[in-house]
């Protein structure tokens, strides 16, 4: 496919913005336009790196169809927009989620329908129901927990969990409505031809992640390190022990980068997008990975009580993004750690009244 202009929704974000940086560095001649609410604070901190390498930007609410009509003709949606947070709406009502999420991404591919583009989906792992992930046997090591393996469940193994794992189940409003997205993006590409890809990331971390409680945990805990501020271990007992596979934002763009060579396959089709087992982490893990990043320790308290939207594990199995594209993580937890570190260090002035 040919993509002359690309437009990147929620692209002042942590994924859009080093979405928009890698692609324009990597295809000089390729415009690309970032659209953003500014909603998420830290985002305006992207504003002055998306102008310096000759992005566009549009100060718009994928809610809002008008705001994406602002937008002239481009041959590609990136949509990265979204409320994040798992536990969004579960207390109070769900219509911000909801709206943000599902319409946003609804009009998304209308404005695509209307100008022949393509859309890439940047949908999540949480569509995976919580029940049947944490129903899976586990067994408890000194610092993580760890499945067996030997359940018989259709798209589970040793590796993590596959696109064919079960979807009956509750997931939290933010894994409804992206797996909403995915429902209606299938019907967009059956009814209209529309080309469209899903990739259903896990944790995705690196510079520019604005981390809070509810997302963005890397940046979270390097940033708590290096400022001095307690943290808390939440849930399953309050041990840290619960794991989550990481994956570089620039090992997400080396798919993109090759999804974007291979247009037979844009037929709506989801990837499970991960690190894996080999670059999986737990809270406790973690915190020494941070210890050691940053040189410095500090208070971390127990806070046994499990939220009814956690998972105590989740490893993804993206065999088939591997197959299919020839592709591997190349970026370990590591070295996720270290690069987070250097750049809260960086920017120091600029992220401690954010992060701190």
């Amino acid at each position: 496919m040919d993509f002359g202009h690309i437009l990147i929704t929620g692209g002042a974000g942590f994924v859009g913005s080093n979405l928009a940086l890698l692609l324009k560095r990597s295809f000089a001649n390729v415009r690309v336009t970032a659209l953003d609410n500014l909603k998420r604070r830290g985002g305006e901190l992207n504003l002055s790196r998306l102008d310096a390498s000759g992005i566009g930007f549009i100060h718009g609410d994928v809610r809002n169809p008008e705001d994406l009509a602002n937008a002239s003709e481009f041959d590609l949606l990136i949509d990265c927009s979204a409320e994040p947070a798992v536990a969004a709406g579960t207390t109070g009502s769900p219509m911000y989620v909801l709206n943000t999420n599902l319409i946003g991404t609804i009009n998304c591919l209308e404005a695509a329908r209307a100008r022949g583009a393509a859309v890439l989906f940047l949908s999540t792992s949480r569509v995976y129901p919580m029940g049947v992930v944490n129903a899976l046997r586990y067994q408890e090591a000194e610092t993580r927990f760890a499945w067996d393996g030997n359940d018989d469940v259709p798209g589970f193994s040793a590796r993590g969990i596959a696109e064919d794992f079960p979807l009956d189940g509750a997931r939290s409003f933010y894994g409804a409505s992206k797996l909403a997205c995915e429902l209606v993006l299938r019907e967009y590409v059956h009814s209209y031809g529309l080309p469209a890809l899903v990739n259903r990331c896990g944790v995705i971390a690196g510079p520019w992640q604005m981390g809070k409680v509810e997302q963005g945990v890397v940046t979270l805990w390097v940033a708590c390190h290096e400022f001095g501020k307690p943290l808390r271990y939440i849930g399953f007992g309050g041990q840290g022990k619960q794991v989550r596979d990481l994956l570089h934002v620039e090992d997400l763009f080396d798919l993109l980068v090759l999804q974007m060579q291979r247009p037979s396959d844009w037929d709506g089709r989801a990837y499970n997008v991960g690190g894996g087992l080999d670059i999986s982490v737990s809270l406790r893990e973690l915190t020494g990975l941070c210890e050691s990043a940053t040189a410095k320790s500090i208070s971390i308290d127990a806070e046994p009580r499990t939220s009814d939207v956690d998972v105590r594990l989740y490893i993804t199995d993206a065999a088939r993004a591997r197959r299919d594209f020839a592709w591997s993580p190349q970026r370990g937890v590591e070295q996720i750690v270290n690069d987070t570190c250097q750049w809260v260090r960086d920017h120091r002035d600029r992220l401690e009244p954010i992060l701190g």
